[in-house]
């Protein structure tokens, strides 16, 4: 959740609406730089075929450039503005982690405070699970909203509405899939929790409290709690690409559309009162925001890039906190160079599987900021065409939903449950045939050799990386944007 061709023409002339560029005169270089980001939006809006878009971006907390590019309803030709909303997806998420620290704050919760202290009826395989488990996705709780248990018949069958106790009830019934700590997945199932636990401990619905603790306080006076049945001046409509025609957002039930793993409408005008209040303490204290902003230390003493509803990384040497969401044919994505005090949102209207709103992030971020503009990867030698092949079989194996798990080592196999193969390869299915396969990168790293593909596919293209052993065992999969 709420964690990526009919459109083609109207795309490249889009409507674009600037409410705020820069004070004053633009000189020769704010021309230039409004003319490269307008030809890298409408670029990959052309590429990924998507209808509407938002960019906010923010420098020092303040708007440098908020406009609207493209239709927030095509069957209205409404263009988008910077006051038109989208769905939060998972960057909803950041909020909720920031509520539970003010709570951490007041001294009414701890975040090695174990969660049976607060779900007392728990089932005992939670023992080991810790608040902060919950806030970096090292918990080892299962996945809800996999497809089989969210499909029609499924325990969250998204066609139904559940009360809170009800949803409760049913995560508790779910499987734990590794101890707590022990490495880091990213479970929506977590931040469901974290909504429940926030009830508990205010005595208010999440989002009722977010709206009196964050969002008022800031004023973000569109930010809300989505909802299908009221009337919401500007919302943009959502999409997804479905043999490459555009259909509407997949309808979901309200429980879904509420719960605190990402259900929140947003504007880029809004962000940027966000982003400006991360630089202060008005919400938190600085040691707190530095605390969800810490990479999770597991219980191997690894680090792994991700705080408290934030991915933390670097850029060419430039600290990131960044963090995407997609949900009901949104994507979004947030990325803070935060000591360069240069913040980029972009919000799209089109699904997950064909939007890729962090790329299109990184490369206006490049322009403003040069030091971090991505890196194009480009095609090496391929000295070990049998390690290709091996990786075509396996990946052809994996579209097919039946990967060869022999081929990886014991370690990774426990990492690929049934549940995991088949969400990666609907994933995968989804965009279309595979049409080249190119080695850009080889390295090695302590015995292992380390491997990057460019893969290009019908739909979309994507960079996936792995590692292979002394046994010619395949592990750490990744799957990335190209």
């Amino acid at each position: 959740m709420r964690k990526v061709l009919a459109v083609g023409a109207f795309v490249i002339c889009c409507l674009a609406v600037l409410l705020a560029a820069k004070a004053g005169t633009l000189t020769p270089e704010d021309t230039q730089v409004d003319a490269q980001v307008d030809a890298l939006v409408r670029g990959e809006m052309k590429k990924q075929h998507i209808p509407g878009l938002a960019l906010g971006v923010y420098r020092d907390g303040k708007i440098v450039r908020a406009q609207g590019y493209g239709f927030a309803n095509l069957e209205w030709d409404v263009p988008v503005k910077p006051d038109t909303l989208f769905q939060s997806g998972s960057v909803g998420k950041q909020f909720v982690a920031t509520a539970i620290l003010m709570l951490v704050e007041e001294g009414k919760i701890g975040l090695d405070d174990p969660v049976l202290k607060y779900f007392s009826d728990g089932p005992d395989i939670w023992k080991n699970i810790k608040i902060r488990n919950l806030l970096t996705h090292t918990s080892g709780l299962s996945e809800y909203e996999s497809e089989e248990r969210s499909k029609p018949g499924g325990p969250f069958d998204l066609r139904l509405d559940f009360t809170e106790d009800e949803l409760y009830a049913k995560i508790k019934a779910m499987p734990l899939d590794f101890q707590p700590g022990e490495k880091w997945d990213y479970r929506n199932t977590n931040y469901v929790l974290l909504g429940f636990l926030l009830h508990k401990l205010t005595g208010k619905f999440y989002a009722d409290y977010l709206q009196e603790r964050i969002f008022k306080p800031l004023g973000m006076t569109s930010t809300r709690l989505i909802s299908e049945e009221d009337i919401i001046p500007h919302r943009a409509a959502g999409y997804r690409l479905v043999k490459g025609e555009l259909k509407n957002q997949e309808w979901v039930s309200p429980t879904f559309n509420s719960t605190a793993d990402g259900a929140l409408y947003f504007t880029v005008l809004d962000l940027e009162k966000w982003d400006a209040a991360l630089y202060t303490e008005k919400l938190l204290k600085k040691s707190s925001l530095e605390q969800m902003w810490t990479p999770v230390t597991l219980n191997n003493g690894k680090h792994y890039p991700y705080g408290f509803g934030w991915g933390v990384e670097e850029i060419n040497g430039h600290r990131l906190i960044q963090h995407g969401g997609a949900w009901q044919g949104f994507t979004t994505d947030i990325s803070r160079y935060v000591d360069d005090r240069l913040t980029v949102v972009v919000l799209t209207n089109l699904d997950a599987g064909h939007s890729d709103p962090e790329k299109i992030a990184h490369g206006v971020a490049g322009i403003y900021l040069p030091a971090v503009k991505p890196v194009e990867l480009k095609p090496i030698p391929d000295n070990e065409p049998q390690v290709t092949a091996l990786f075509r079989a396996t990946l052809a194996d994996m579209v097919a939903g039946h990967p060869n798990l022999d081929s990886f080592t014991a370690t990774e196999r426990n990492d690929w449950p049934a549940e995991k193969i088949k969400n990666v390869s609907d994933f995968l299915k989804a965009l279309g045939d595979l049409k080249s396969v190119e080695l850009v990168e080889r390295t090695e790293d302590n015995g292992a050799r380390v491997y990057k593909y460019r893969v290009a596919f019908a739909e979309r293209t994507l960079l996936l990386a792995f590692r292979l052993d002394k046994d010619s065992k395949f592990f750490d999969w990744h799957i990335s944007p190209d």
